[in-house]
C-alpha cells in the first residue's frame, strides 16, 4: 500500500490501488480459509464499542477475531458501559459519565485496536457532516481505530461490496452500477449509500444514483467517487428517472435514507416516505437484464424491497453479508500485523 494503516475510518483516506489490495488480501483469505489460524493474531484482543445495535457488524468481527486467533469484546455504550461524551469542553452535567477522552486511551491500554459504531443524529446535517464521535475517538485512541459505521461512511460495508461485485461480476470496472434510493418507515442515516457509491466507483464502474428531490448525498462524497468515475473512463450521474436506470443497470444496489432538508422532522420525514412509496423496487425494475441486487441489510421486505425480487436468482445479499468477515479480516491482519499475511 502506498502508506502503512493507522486507522480505517473513511474509503477517502485511500487510493483505489489501496482498496484494491485490501480486496485482494480478503479474497485469499476467503479462499484458504482452512488457514486462518496461521495469519498472527494469538493474543491479539478488539474491544468494539457500540453506539447502536447490530447484527452482522457485530457477529462479523467477533467471529473472525476468533477464527483468526484473537478475542472480541463487545461494549454496548448506555448499556453495559457508561455513556459517554465526545464534545470538548462539554460540561458532563447530564446522562453521560465518561469521556471519550479517557475512555479511548483506557481502552486502548487493554486492547490491541478498538472499532466503534455511532449513528447520523439525523437532527442537524450540518453537525452529522463532521461525523464526530468516530474522530473523536480517532483522535484520542493509541491503538488502530475502524470505523464499524459512522455518521457519514460505513468502509466496512463498503469493502465487502467490493468484494461482491468482483466475486459476481468478474472485472467490474465500466460496468453500470445503480444505487436507487427505496422508502422507508424511518429516517436513516447515508453513511451505507455513501460508502456504496465509492466502492463502486473505485472499482472503476459507472455510477447511477436515482432518487426523488430532496434525497441529495453529500456533495463531498459524491464529488470523491465522481473522480474515481472519471479516473477510469467512466461518469457518475443523479437521475429521478428510477425504473429506466434500474433497467439499463449490471448492478441494482438498494438503500433508504433520509431526506437532508426534513432532518430533525420525523413527521414530515414519514409523509414524503409515503408520497414515495411507489420507489420499492420489485421485479419491474429488472426489465430484460440479468442484474445483481444489492442490499447492505437489514431490509424491510415488502417496504423496501418486494418478496419476490429478494428471494430470486438476482439477489445477493447473504453472499454481501458473508463478504464483510473476509473484508474486515483483511482490515484487521493490516492493521494489527507486523508481517505481510502469508499467500
Amino acid at each position: 500500500m502506498t502508506a502503512a494503516i493507522r486507522h480505517f475510518l473513511s474509503f477517502l483516506d485511500y487510493t483505489s490501488a489501496d482498496l484494491t489490495e485490501l480486496i485482494d488480501l480478503a479474497r485469499r483469505l476467503k479462499a484458504n480459509r482452512a488457514d486462518l489460524h496461521r495469519e498472527g493474531l494469538h493474543g491479539k484482543v478488539m474491544g468494539m464499542v457500540f453506539f447502536n445495535p447490530s447484527l452482522r457488524t457485530r457477529t462479523s468481527f467477533e467471529s473472525l477475531m476468533a477464527k483468526l486467533g484473537g478475542h472480541a469484546i463487545c461494549l454496548s455504550v448506555g448499556g453495559d458501559t457508561w455513556s459517554l461524551e465526545h464534545r470538548d469542553g462539554a460540561v458532563m452535567d447530564g446522562a453521560a459519565a465518561e469521556h471519550v477522552r479517557e475512555a479511548a486511551p483506557v481502552l486502548s491500554r487493554y486492547c490491541d485496536l478498538l472499532g466503534v459504531r455511532t449513528f447520523a443524529g439525523l437532527k442537524d446535517a450540518t453537525e452529522d457532516a463532521q461525523d464526530a464521535v468516530i474522530r473523536s475517538f480517532a483522535r484520542h485512541s493509541t491503538v488502530p481505530l475502524i470505523n464499524m459505521e459512522s455518521t457519514m461512511e460505513h468502509p466496512c460495508q463498503g469493502l465487502a461490496d467490493r468484494m461482491t461485485l468482483e466475486e459476481k461480476l468478474g472485472n467490474a470496472r465500466g460496468r453500470r452500477f445503480v444505487l436507487t434510493w427505496a422508502p422507508h418507515v424511518k429516517g436513516l442515516p447515508m453513511a451505507v449509500p455513501h460508502s456504496a457509491i465509492l466502492a463502486a466507483a473505485s472499482a472503476g464502474m459507472s455510477v447511477t444514483v436515482v432518487h426523488p428531490p430532496g434525497y441529495e448525498l453529500n456533495a463531498d462524497i459524491v464529488s470523491k467517487a465522481q473522480s474515481w468515475c472519471a479516473a477510469a473512463g467512466g461518469e457518475l450521474e443523479i437521475s429521478d428517472q428510477q425504473i429506466n436506470a434500474c433497467q439499463s443497470a449490471d448492478v441494482i444496489y438498494v438503500k433508504s435514507w433520509g431526506s437532508s432538508a426534513l432532518y430533525g422532522q420525523p413527521q414530515e420525514q414519514t409523509k414524503s416516505f409515503a408520497r414515495h412509496k411507489d420507489w420499492r423496487v420489485d421485479m419491474t425494475h429488472f426489465g430484460d437484464k440479468d442484474a445483481l441486487l444489492m442490499h447492505c441489510l437489514p431490509v424491510r421486505r415488502n417496504v423496501v424491497i418486494a418478496d419476490a425480487a429478494l428471494d430470486s436468482r438476482h439477489s445477493v445479499v447473504v453472499d454481501q453479508a458473508e463478504n464483510r468477515l473476509w473484508a474486515q479480516a483483511a482490515v484487521v491482519l493490516r492493521l494489527c500485523c507486523t508481517t505481510e499475511p502469508r499467500p
